[in-house]
């Protein structure tokens, strides 16, 4: 069984306001009480209104599952006894007076010197999916594959449509505000994992980036452990539908993984096309047509379900089909986080908007 594990930002906010509140470092020491959490499992953010959870390596979905409630559960009891709560949205809807500060770390510091608008609007929380690949070798050949789906899972998982105060028309805003990095948005193809070191090395070299960290792709090779690891998606608002997005991209980088062992050729996308077709998946959500890896236009639908049929096998062989189709299906049906936000909206303005998240994050 191929391992899994995620990774969750959220914002911490007043329960009255919505409003960012810079607590941070006092919810993680908080929530980081062993043996129910620890230190490892939660982290701190670029900025101080940010916390991260990381699951532990996790053999099923179930596991998944049963470990994100566990930590949003946590670390939504720390803030509340610190007088905040915790927000599931990829972006905060709310405009705020002062910009958040950043966390006492030299590289975050760095970062600010560097860009500091951009760390001044880097408010923006995703899910991250690590799934274990055997070697560098393989994980080059996965992203290869990957690439082409990732504007399909960033429709799906769609949830930041709220940019200060208003709708920015964006579905998913977070993705907007990510690729203006200097190494963002959707990896480029790579002849072999010398290739990518080699690539790495020199972009590393010209002092623009300070470390593998700030490779914001929407899927690389992590660094850190064995694994590769999908960053497209904003951070989810239930528990179940994050779960059904690791069983997804598990089985993308498991089918990917059949075909790289079967010596299949990784598919010949054009750059521009995919780029058009992340731009189009963070529009448009699954409220519009997407652009599938051909470049042919078609229903969301209907690229859900090309995704859904695509990794089928490997779905199958996890034992996770049933979980996940379920998962997609009532998707389609209620709509993304995206949708339900702007439901929201349009029923009770940006208060509703603010329980939505709040309720999401406090009880997933």
């Amino acid at each position: 069984m191929t391992t899994v594990g995620v990774e969750e930002e959220y914002m911490l906010v007043e329960p009255v306001t919505g409003r960012l509140v810079a607590r941070a470092e006092k919810v993680r020491s908080a929530a980081g009480l062993a043996p129910f959490v620890t230190a490892r499992e939660i982290q701190s953010e670029l900025l101080q209104a940010q916390i991260e959870v990381a699951t532990p390596v996790c053999d099923s979905l179930e596991e998944v599952g049963g470990h994100l409630l566990r930590l949003r559960h946590a670390v939504a009891g720390a803030a509340e006894t610190h007088g905040c709560r915790i927000m599931a949205g990829g972006t905060p809807p709310l405009r705020q007076a002062l910009p958040m500060p950043v966390t006492d770390q030299v590289r975050y510091r760095a970062m600010q010197q560097q860009a500091p608008q951009l760390v001044a609007e880097q408010m923006v929380n995703g899910m991250h999916v690590h799934v274990a690949v055997p070697g560098r070798r393989v994980a080059v050949q996965v992203l290869n594959r990957i690439r082409v789906w990732l504007p399909v899972l960033t429709a799906m998982a769609a949830n930041s449509p709220l940019w200060e105060g208003h709708d920015t028309g964006f579905a998913s805003w977070r993705t907007l505000v990510f690729d203006r990095w200097p190494v963002s948005g959707v990896p480029p193809c790579f002849i072999d994992e010398t290739d990518y070191d080699v690539r790495i090395r020199r972009l590393l070299s010209t002092g623009v980036i300070s470390d593998t960290g700030q490779l914001y792709w929407q899927a690389r090779v992590s660094e850190t452990y064995p694994t590769v690891e999908v960053r497209c998606l904003d951070v989810q608002l239930r528990t179940d539908e994050a779960v059904m997005f690791a069983g997804l991209v598990r089985a993308l980088v498991d089918t990917a993984m059949s075909e790289t062992a079967a010596g299949q050729e990784a598919p010949d996308t054009a750059p521009e096309l995919v780029d058009v077709a992340m731009w189009q998946a963070a529009r448009y959500g699954l409220s519009g047509e997407l652009i599938l890896p051909g470049g042919e236009r078609c229903r969301a639908g209907d690229a859900v379900y090309g995704l859904v049929e695509h990794v089928g096998p490997a779905l199958e062989a996890a034992g996770d089909t049933r979980e996940v189709t379920s998962l997609v299906h009532r998707l389609l049906q209620q709509g993304t986080g995206a949708d339900r936000q702007r439901q929201a909206l349009a029923e009770g303005g940006l208060d509703a908007v603010i329980d939505l998240l709040i309720e999401a994050g406090g009880m997933p």
